[in-house]
């Protein structure tokens, strides 16, 4: 269809008058509620974290970050399994506190019937992941490390593709403390999941696996 044809300027058209409707029904930056945060989220398809009234989109993930993140889960989920644990894949939305909300990449209980575990959203975790998104890695290195740390969530994994590290953090009192960087040739172990351990080769060799 030729460009300029009425056909694709009604659509145009029509996908303006959504955008403007949709800028006069839904709050502005900083008045939404949690409720409307969570109304959103549960209608479309985008991942869309949330803090104290403000919504933020989040950049869509590569083959690179979700096959690094899908390694991760698979090693997760065949230690916590036989153990009575859980572990979810994002986007599944986390509340930190009243009035924030995160969607971590991977999240998980050691005990699959803990309260904290809800179908909308989780109460918290005992151990989240964060695989570093190119885009804007202090979101991942600073901001979450913030986040992670006023929720209560007792260890925190920093995945980072850039240099192939995987760095522990291990919350003591109201901030984390490094449990430990490990690179290629180590193997990534948990403070809170005795026994558990990652190949960090391997994991940074699943795209070329999955490619």
């Amino acid at each position: 269809m030729a460009a300029g044809s009425p056909s694709m300027t009604v659509s145009a058209t029509s996908q303006d008058a959504l955008h403007a409707l949709l800028r006069e029904v839904l709050p502005p930056q900083g008045g939404w509620s949690d409720e409307e945060y969570l109304w959103l989220t549960d209608r479309c398809n985008r991942l869309i974290e949330f803090t104290d009234g403000h919504v933020q989109e989040l950049p869509m993930p590569t083959f690179t970050h979700q096959a690094v993140l899908l390694a991760l889960y698979r090693l997760l989920y065949e230690f916590l399994t036989p153990r009575g644990g859980v572990v979810m894949v994002s986007a599944l939305r986390m509340r930190i506190r009243e009035g924030k909300f995160r969607e971590p990449d991977l999240l998980l209980l050691r005990d699959r019937s803990d309260s904290r575990c809800r179908d909308r959203y989780w109460l918290g975790a005992d151990l989240v992941v964060e695989v570093v998104s190119p885009d804007d890695p202090d979101r991942d290195l600073v901001e979450k490390r913030a986040d992670y740390a006023e929720a209560g969530i007792p260890e925190y994994w920093i995945v980072d593709p850039r240099d192939q590290t995987i760095t522990v953090l291990a919350l003591e009192g109201d901030a984390y403390v490094e449990h430990g960087t490990f690179a290629a040739g180590d193997s990534a172990g948990s403070r809170l999941l005795e026994g558990f351990a990652a190949d960090v080769t391997a994991v940074f060799d699943a795209p070329k696996a999955a490619a």
